[in-house]
């Protein structure tokens, strides 16, 4: 598997998570998302006991508001290197990954810039368990069988880990499948797109048009 062979995880994360680049040009694909997600996650009804990141990859930008709503949150990705990078984290280990600036800039969305380390602190708290997932499968979390979550976030994963739109929609199918009746998804994806990129490595994505996904989205009964 190309993503186990070759995923190269904190090249990942200084490519697309550093606030601003070498030359100093902030990077607007992560902050537009870090507004989007405290936004959603701000919404009357959104929230609840548990919280499954479907394909989590090595980061945890899309935690930092879900984080307040939620008291529990599994996270999961198919990679073990993602794992590791995500662990390293949670466990505060030295040469980890410094997400500072981020949950800064999330604090500050949130009204307090100041309340950095307790977020992270509080984040460290809720990630309960880091699983492998494999989205092609009915139960994404086998072996483990997991208890039915009040929502299901899933950011820039499935166009990556899936090679057509049918095997898109069977993979939302199967991720809506961990969410309890009347539960909530939260998905992020990238539309029209058929490749990202770092360093030396290039991985395809799905090219994915808005109407395919939201019809996708109410096939999996959302």
């Amino acid at each position: 598997e190309e993503y186990e062979r070759s995923f190269a995880p904190r090249d990942y994360l200084r490519e697309y998570y550093m606030l601003s680049d070498g030359q100093g040009r902030p990077n607007t694909f992560l902050t537009q998302n870090l507004r989007c997600l405290a936004k959603v996650f701000a919404l009357e009804g959104l929230g609840g006991d548990t919280l499954l990141d479907v394909g989590c990859g090595p980061t945890i930008y899309q935690l930092l508001s879900a984080c307040e709503r939620f008291q529990e949150i599994v996270a999961m990705d198919y990679t073990p290197q993602n794992r590791r990078e995500l662990e390293s984290w949670l466990r505060n280990e030295p040469g980890a990954f410094d997400w500072r600036p981020v949950v800064q800039y999330v604090c500050e969305l949130e009204g307090d810039r100041e309340k950095w380390a307790e977020k992270e602190e509080k984040l460290r708290r809720k990630v309960k368990q880091v699983l492998k997932c494999n989205v092609t499968k009915a139960n994404p979390a086998e072996p483990v069988s997991l208890p039915p979550a009040d929502c299901v976030l899933s950011a820039y994963c499935l166009e990556a880990a899936c090679p057509d739109l049918p095997t898109f929609r069977r993979a939302l199918c199967n991720i809506a499948g961990l969410a309890r009746p009347g539960g909530h998804l939260v998905l992020l994806t990238s539309l029209g797109t058929t490749y990202y990129g770092f360093g030396e490595q290039v991985f395809s994505s799905l090219r994915l048009e808005k109407a395919a996904v939201l019809e996708a989205v109410e096939g999996a009964g959302f």
